[in-house]
């Protein structure tokens, strides 16, 4: 708990065995109350683990999809009691040492939401980010601020905080089951008027870390391109798009 508000980190994973105690390990348990994964239908023993480890554990009777794991956790956690909700990769690629930064950046009552960006500083190269991969995320996050009218230093990240509030009122059964999902609910929360606070955080790769395949990561490019010319022509009045919902008055 921080200033009162209960806390809770939510795990999506997918075959996350080999790197989720070492993530875990490192999330400070003293202001975090609950624990929450769920297992997307994994082939290895991540759930197993997820128990033996004291984490609340759902499992999805079949892989539904990055995005649809996060409606679950969401869900579960608000469902919980959590005022403040910390999105973790179970992956390692994420230092968990930054969870109680990010919830008193939205414990302020400056910001709705924050990000944790690999980009600020000289975190993502360092720690081994493919070359492909940063020019790629450089490119998609110069294309989506133009659009969405922003200055974020990426939208990409597996690693992000929400306010209760915030999860409470985006129509987040609307987006995508897929990866797209990230940014999708990004452009309703920006939609919403929600104000978002970003915070530098290292990142590692390494052979035992999740990453999306060349291809996938084509699609995912095409979809964060979508979703942000979409909110584009919604802005300017040209063609609606029912993804966003109601603006905050």
């Amino acid at each position: 708990m921080l200033a009162g508000q209960r806390i809770a980190v939510v795990l999506p994973a997918y075959n996350a065995a080999r790197t989720l105690e070492r993530t875990v390990s490192e999330i400070d348990r003293d202001i975090v109350d609950d624990l929450i994964l769920t297992d997307d239908a994994s082939t290895d023993a991540t759930a197993i683990l997820a128990k033996s480890l004291g984490l609340y554990t759902i499992i999805h009777d079949r892989n539904r999809g990055y995005g649809a794991n996060q409606k679950t956790c969401y869900a579960a956690a608000v469902g919980r009691g959590a005022d403040i909700v910390v999105m973790l990769h179970p992956d390692y690629q994420y230092s968990p040492r930054l969870i109680p930064a990010m919830a008193s950046m939205i414990v302020s009552g400056h910001y709705d939401a924050v990000l944790a960006s690999r980009i600020m500083g000289v975190g993502a190269l360092a720690g081994g980010m493919p070359l492909w991969k940063f020019l790629a995320n450089r490119a998609l996050t110069l294309a989506e601020n133009i659009l969405l009218a922003q200055h974020f230093s990426e939208y990409h990240t597996g690693f992000r905080a929400w306010s209760r509030h915030v999860l409470e009122t985006l129509p987040l059964d609307r987006c995508s089951d897929d990866f797209v999902f990230d940014n999708q609910m990004i452009v309703q929360a920006l939609h919403a008027g929600y104000q978002f606070g970003e915070i530098s955080c290292p990142t590692r790769y390494f052979k035992e870390a999740s990453s999306i395949n060349f291809q996938r990561s084509v699609t995912y490019g095409f979809g964060v391109l979508d979703t942000a010319l979409r909110f584009r022509l919604d802005h300017a009045g040209i063609r609606p798009w029912p993804l966003l919902g109601k603006s905050k008055p």
